[in-house]
This record gives structure tokens, sequence and C-alpha cells, in this order.
């Protein structure tokens, strides 16, 4: 095999930055598409010219058109549909967050070991050069002994309709946009927090509008994440260590537009660190075609 052939399982918004990113990789096809109805399938894929419309999930992997899925469904029903996939002999890019539960973790493993196929967390920012910068910048010392990581995403979510409100689906900021944070922490801390605790502003429809955690590490280090639906749109990232910090104000999206990545050393100039240019989803995407295609190890290993 050549090169992946892709199909997206379900018509979700975040698909407009996905299908740029097969399109621009070197080994991958975007084929197909499936949503719930055939008329809502055939409108999409005649909007975004993909060839081959399902009007249902269970069509499109029954059929012989695709390698591979990218699944944006809301988040209660990542699990069942990322185990029929893999069933069916696909691999997996399933959009974060991965599950809502450990069980449920435990059987998309088991199931992708079973079916010898690919299965990765869409973290998009994981992949990106920027990220990996941070990272090499920690790990060679640079900062010195880390003390404070503090990450933040915020935006307003004016839908009241929005599944992101929705308790029983996995609804709330902090399973949304407060993932992010929480998973930069825990690439750099590069262990499992000892303790956490956590504070939540519940919305009427019951989840977490504003959400802020505090994570004690190993060596007296912690992390501070914060995530809301109820403030406009903000993002940082700062790794506070002995010798200096390093901040991002761009760390989860928008890196290649207006994204400031910045050392602010114990003593001098604050040092801009410059980061090649990337498109944000497309190093996910040759990251699934290494492991697909090359039998490469996935970055963001389960």
């Amino acid at each position: 095999m050549g090169s992946v052939r892709w199909g997206l399982l379900s018509t979700a918004g975040i698909n407009r930055r996905l299908i740029p990113a097969i399109r621009a990789s070197k080994r991958g096809e975007l084929a197909a598409v499936a949503s719930r109805s055939q008329a809502g399938a055939d409108a999409y894929a005649e909007e975004w010219e993909i060839p081959l419309s399902f009007g249902s999930y269970a069509a499109m992997l029954a059929s012989d058109s695709i390698d591979a899925v990218y699944i944006s469904l809301p988040n209660h029903l990542h699990a069942d549909w990322t185990i029929w996939a893999l069933e069916s002999g696909r691999h997996v890019l399933c959009e974060k967050p991965f599950a809502i539960t450990l069980v449920e973790v435990d059987r998309m493993m088991a199931a992708a070991e079973d079916a010898d196929r690919v299965l990765a967390e869409a973290f998009m920012y994981r992949h990106h050069p920027q990220t990996k910068t941070v990272g090499e910048w920690v790990r060679d010392g640079r900062v010195g002994e880390v003390t404070v990581i503090k990450g933040v995403f915020n935006f307003k979510l004016e839908d009241r309709d929005n599944v992101r409100l929705v308790a029983d689906w996995g609804g709330g900021s902090l399973w949304d946009v407060g993932v992010y944070p929480l998973s930069f922490a825990q690439y750099i801390m590069g262990d499992m927090p000892k303790i956490v605790t956590g504070s939540q502003q519940l919305g009427p429809s019951g989840v977490d509008e504003v959400f802020s955690g505090l994570l004690h590490y190993s060596g007296d280090r912690m992390a501070l994440i914060s995530s809301s639906f109820a403030s406009p749109f903000y993002t940082s990232f700062e790794v506070i260590g002995t010798e200096g910090r390093l901040s991002l104000n761009r760390p989860f999206i928008g890196m290649a537009e207006v994204g400031e990545l910045i050392f602010h050393p114990a003593e001098g100039e604050a040092e801009y660190i410059p980061v090649p240019e990337k498109e944000l989803y497309l190093c996910e995407i040759e990251d699934m075609h290494a492991a697909i295609l090359d039998g490469e190890p996935s970055y963001v290993t389960l």
C-alpha cells in the first residue's frame, strides 16, 4: 500500500481542518465521507469534492473504499465507533478526548491490538514543531528545574444548543478545551501527578462551563490549568523554571499566524525562539501515514 485512503466518519465542523491536511499530505487521499443520511452525505461530498458518500457510518465501514477513518463524532460516541472501525479493519484517528471513561480506553486499545491496526488520538498540537521545541528546551535543562506550569484555553460558547453542553455526551469545558493544557502539562512533566484538585462553575445543563485544576507532581512541581466557555478566546502556556521561563501565546492553535515562543532568562533580554512553519493538522496526518505505511511507532502513544 503506497497511500492511505481516508474516510470521514461524520460531517462535524472540525473536518474542515483535517481535509486540507489530508490533501496536502504526500501519501493521503480523501476518499469518502459518511453521514447519518444519504442526502446529508451527498451534500457534504459535493461541497468538499469528496468522491464517495455514504448514508450511514456502517455502510462506509462495510465498503472496500477506505483504509483509515477520522472520527469526529460527539465525545460519548468515540469509543464504540472506534472499536467498530478497528474491527472492520480500518486504522483510526479519533478526535480528542479519546474517550470519557478508562473502561472505554481499555476497550479501544484492546481492539487496536486485536485488529493489528493503528489507533491514535487527534491531539494535533503535540505534533507541531513549536510543542516539540518546548519539550527539547525543558529536556536540555535550559529553563533549569521546572517548578510551575500554567496553561489556559478559553472561548465563549454562544450556541446554547451545542453538543459541548450536553452532560451525558461528555460535555464541558475540561473535556473540550481543558484537555489541551492538561496534556501539555503531562508532556512536560513526564510522569503522573501525585495529587489533583479541581473546581468548576456548572452551567444550566450541568456541565462545567468554567474549570480550574491544580496538579502536584514529584519534586514539588505543580501545574495549574484552566478552561472556560464563558470568556472571550484566550490561550496561553508557561513553563517556569529555576533558570527562566518559556511563554507561548498560541500554544494549541494559530501558531503559524500569530504565535510567539519566548524565553525569559533569569538575567538579560527575552529571546524570541524561531519555530519552523508547519501546517498544524498536517503533522498528525503524516504521523499516521508513517505508522500505517512504514510501521513507525506513533509519536503520541496510547
